[in-house]
C-alpha cells in the first residue's frame, strides 16, 4: 500500500467519527434515473458515464458506488490516477480520455483500461511496451483540440498495424457546438467528418465495438451512420446543457439534479444600525440585525460573485447573503426569521424548480454551471442518499 493510499484511508476513518458543518448529498435515484434515460436514447444502447473532475464535483467514489447498479462499457475519466481510485471501489473498466506523457505508458498496467489515442507518437510508445492495450481513436472533426485529422488518419492506422499488442476497440470525437440552441450546422459537419473517419477505420480492417460522438448536449442531436454509444457527462448528474429555447430541450426534461449542498450556522452575530459585515465594508446594516455565519466560502465553492446578492434557504425562507463571501465564511441576514446556531441551510438545491437549483443560480448570476460544480471542494463530505 502506498503512503498516499494509507494516509487516505486513515483520513476517511477519522471522518466517520467527526461531525461536519458542510455537506453534499448525492441522490442515488437521481443518478440512476438519468443514466436510464440515456440508455433509452442511445442508438446502440451503450452509455459511457463520464466521471472526470471528481465526477463533475459530485464525488468520484460516490458516483462509482452508485453506478455499480448498472452495466455499461466503461467509466470515462481524464487521467489514469482517477482510474486507480475507481478500481479501489469497483472493477468496472475505465476509459482514460486525457493526455498521457508517452514515457508513462511503460509504467501503466493496462488491464481493465482503454486509452484514447490521437497521434503516432502515442501509438509508438504504447506499441513498444509489449503490453496489450485497448485504444479508442480520437478523430479531430471540428473541435480544434485533440484528435487525429481525417487527412492524417491513414498514417495513424498504418502505425497501429505494426503492433500486435494494440487493439482498436473504439472510435470517438467531441462536439464543439452541440449546445447551440439556434443551429445544428456544426454538429452535422462534425458528424459527417466522423462518419467518413469511422468508415476509413473499418475499411482498413479494424472492428471498433464502441463508436461515440455525442456527449450530453449532442445526445438528442446527432444522426450518425455508425455511432452506437453515448458519452454522458453533465447530464448524468441531472443538469441539462440545453437552453430552454432549444427545440430539443424537452427531450431532457426528465433529468433529475443529484446534488444538494448545505451548510450550518455556526454563530449568530447581533449588530447595530450602521455597522458593517465582512471585507470592504460593502454591507452596512440599515437597522439592528442578526447575522448568521456559515463556515463555508469560496474555498468550499460558494462563488464570490454571490456577495451581497445571493441567497441561501432556511426551511422554506430565502435569506440574503450579506457582505463579501470570504475564503471560508459566508454571512447571511437572519433578522426576519428564527434561525439559530446549528441550523442547516441549503446553498444549492437538488430541486430543479427551486430558486437555488444549480441552473437557476447560474442563470441569475451569470455563472457557468460546470465551473461551479467542479469548484465544490473535494474535502466537503459527500453522502449518498436515496
Amino acid at each position: 500500500m502506498s503512503f498516499r493510499s494509507s494516509l487516505s484511508k486513515k483520513i476517511k476513518s477519522f471522518e466517520k467519527v467527526f461531525d461536519v458543518y458542510n455537506n453534499i448529498y448525492i441522490s442515488r435515484s437521481a443518478i440512476l434515473n438519468n443514466f436510464d434515460l440515456f440508455t433509452q436514447l442511445s442508438p446502440g444502447g451503450f452509455v459511457i458515464p463520464v466521471l472526470k473532475s471528481n465526477a463533475y464535483g459530485h464525488g468520484l467514489e460516490q458516483i462509482t458506488e452508485i453506478l455499480k447498479a448498472r452495466r455499461f462499457p466503461y467509466i470515462a475519466v481524464d487521467g489514469y490516477f482517477e482510474g486507480l481510485k475507481i478500481h479501489e471501489i469497483s472493477q468496472q473498466p475505465v476509459l482514460v480520455m486525457g493526455a498521457i506523457k508517452n514515457s508513462n505508458y511503460a509504467n501503466i498496467k493496462p488491464r481493465g483500461y482503454a486509452f484514447v489515442v490521437h497521434d503516432i507518437d502515442s501509438i509508438k510508445a504504447i506499441g513498444q511496451t509489449k503490453k496489450t492495450f485497448l485504444v479508442h481513436i480520437d478523430l479531430e472533426t471540428g473541435m480544434g483540440r485533440h484528435g487525429v485529422r481525417i487527412d492524417k488518419l491513414d498514417s495513424l492506422l498504418n502505425e497501429i498495424k505494426k503492433y500486435k499488442n494494440i487493439s482498436v476497440e473504439g472510435v470517438m470525437t467531441h462536439l464543439a457546438d452541440a449546445d447551440n440552441p439556434k443551429s445544428v450546422k456544426h454538429v452535422n459537419l462534425q458528424t459527417s467528418r466522423f462518419d467518413i473517419g469511422v468508415k476509413m477505420i473499418i475499411d482498413a480492417g479494424f472492428s471498433p465495438k464502441y463508436i461515440h460522438i455525442a456527449q450530453s448536449a449532442g445526445s438528442v442531436k446527432v444522426k450518425s451512420k455508425y455511432a452506437n454509444t453515448l458519452r454522458i457527462g453533465i447530464a448524468l448528474y441531472g443538469i441539462t446543457p440545453l437552453e430552454k429555447s432549444d427545440n430539443l430541450a424537452n427531450k431532457l426534461q426528465n433529468l433529475q439534479p443529484a446534488l444538494k449542498l448545505t451548510s450550518t450556522i455556526d454563530k449568530v452575530l447581533e449588530i447595530n444600525c450602521g455597522e458593517s459585515v465582512s471585507y470592504g465594508c460593502t454591507f452596512i446594516a440599515k437597522r439592528s440585525s442578526r447575522i448568521g455565519i456559515l463556515p463555508s466560502g469560496y474555498y468550499e465553492g460558494i462563488p464570490r460573485a454571490l456577495s451581497n446578492v445571493g441567497q441561501v434557504k432556511w426551511r422554506n425562507k430565502y435569506l440574503p447573503i450579506t457582505g463579501r463571501v470570504c475564503m471560508n465564511h459566508t454571512m447571511i441576514d437572519i433578522t426576519n426569521c428564527n434561525a439559530k446556531k446549528n441550523d442547516e441551510v441549503v446553498v444549492i438545491s437538488n430541486d430543479a424548480r427551486d430558486q437555488l437549483s444549480l441552473n437557476n443560480i447560474c442563470l441569475k448570476y451569470n455563472l457557468f454551471n460546470y465551473e461551479l460544480l467542479v469548484g465544490l471542494n473535494q474535502n466537503i463530505r459527500r453522502t449518498i442518499v436515496e
